[in-house]
């Protein structure tokens, strides 16, 4: 998920999608690790898109707290 599709999405909307996103990382290492899956390189891409969400979660509660 690219940073601008993010910054569109609404704050209650982010969190959702951050708990799903959790969610299908944690599916994924555990069927990883029973039988290797086809591109690893997705575990990469799901852990940065967690943490792009985070970030931007923590953003807008640092912006609503400063004003």
């Amino acid at each position: 998920m690219k940073q601008q599709v993010i910054k569109e999405l609404s704050t209650p909307e982010m969190k959702d999608r951050l708990v799903e996103q959790q969610q299908h990382l944690v599916k994924m290492k555990l069927s990883h690790a029973v039988s290797p899956i086809e591109n690893p390189q997705t575990i990469k891409e799901q852990r940065r898109t967690i943490a792009r969400l985070k970030t931007e979660i923590r953003k807008r509660e640092l912006n609503e707290s400063a004003n």
